[in-house]
């Protein structure tokens, strides 16, 4: 195997093992020897990967938004589902990740958005760049389901994307703080009523 090419191969690894811990204890308390043991990788060898922790946490996000990115467009083409079941199954999602993690674990953006956003704006930049390739997606899912007539709301599916994304994202802060899952309850009625109501 190339030199490039293991290269590359430790450096995803160091990604992917560091991002449960990322995920469960945030960006600024995991510490560079502990993402170096999670990967099974030599201390001191961290800027051999990365130019410093802000570069490492940049491309955190972006193996994030690429692998979320996937799953999501795997949802949209799903075949045998029409445009409201699929937006049932994203936002199924939403409650799965807290005990499974549907999309690989927890969301990232809930964990990361306040810490981060203040700290290193290419970070922000990365958040940025997934909620609005995400809330893209969500705006497919529904103009399929406008056009297919399971979603009924005829407001601009872009806007109703961004509500949506918005309602998850509240209601995931909620059931952190509570412990208890009426938030996600409350936002899947929400999004029933949203797509269902006429404009």
């Amino acid at each position: 195997m190339a030199v490039a090419e293991k290269h590359l191969q430790a450096r995803r690894r160091i990604l992917e093992s560091a991002r449960p811990l990322i995920g469960m204890r945030g960006f600024s308390a995991v510490g560079l020897s502990q993402i170096l043991e999670a990967a099974n990788i030599p201390k001191g060898s961290f800027y051999h990967y990365f130019d410093s922790k802000e570069h490492f946490g940049e491309a955190l996000l972006e193996l994030y938004n690429e692998q979320y990115f996937q799953r999501m467009d795997e949802l949209i083409t799903a075949p045998g589902k029409n445009g409201f079941e699929k937006l049932s199954a994203y936002c199924q999602c939403w409650v799965d990740a807290q005990q499974a993690g549907c999309f690989g674990e927890k969301c990232l953006v809930v964990k990361l958005a306040a810490e981060v956003s203040d700290l290193s704006e290419r970070m922000r930049l990365r958040l940025e760049e997934g909620t609005t390739g995400l809330i893209a997606r969500l705006a497919r899912i529904i103009e399929e389901g406008q056009a297919d007539g399971s979603i009924t709301n005829v407001s601009p599916a872009r806007l109703m994307a961004s509500v949506v994304y918005q309602t998850w994202l509240g209601a995931t802060l909620m059931v952190k703080v509570t412990h208890q899952s009426y938030p996600f309850e409350e936002a899947f009625d929400a999004t029933r009523q949203l797509v269902a109501s006429q404009s």
